[in-house]
């Protein structure tokens, strides 16, 4: 991870945010790479993806994580590609892009914690090879700080129990 990042507060914790990624709005970070798995922000066709710091403050203790989806394969956008358990929740994992899974991480499949650990370098989750007519849902770091506005107000009521308000 580079040091130039962003912060987002979440009430007292502050998450941390590589500036140079890009996002997808289900709280996954994307960082262009080479066939070699190296950052390639010059040609950006292949993303190594895992969660953001927002995602894991609000999981917690991440300890399984089970993909329904083996690669290679072709993924669509929001398709269901696996579930993720922690100490506060059980969820579904969503496809952040259509594209072509190529790799999961075997390290992380077999300790999940890498992803408490260190989400932006070790806990990485999947790549994927994506067509640049299929790159325009990821955010700018400028534009994922207003999402992640969004998302906390959307948390604190569910939090709160006023989800429906």
């Amino acid at each position: 991870m580079s040091s130039d990042s962003f912060t987002f507060a979440m009430g007292e914790f502050e998450a941390s945010f590589p500036a140079d990624y890009k996002y997808a709005k289900n709280h996954m970070w994307a960082l262009p790479i080479s066939a070699s798995g190296e950052p390639d922000p010059e040609h950006p066709a292949m993303f190594r993806f895992g969660l953001t710091a927002y995602a894991v403050r609000l999981l917690q203790d991440v300890y399984f994580l089970d993909w329904t989806v083996q690669p290679p394969c072709p993924v669509k956008l929001r398709s269901g590609i696996g579930s993720i358990e922690s100490k506060k929740a059980e969820s579904d994992l969503f496809s952040p892009v259509q594209g072509q899974l190529i790799t999961i991480n075997q390290a992380v499949l077999d300790d999940p914690a890498l992803i408490n650990a260190s989400p932006y370098i070790d806990g990485w989750m999947l790549e994927f090879e994506v067509d640049a007519k299929d790159r325009d849902v990821l955010l700018t770091p400028t534009e994922y700080q207003e999402h992640l506005l969004e998302a906390w107000e959307v948390a604190q009521r569910t939090i709160k129990g006023q989800a429906n308000q």
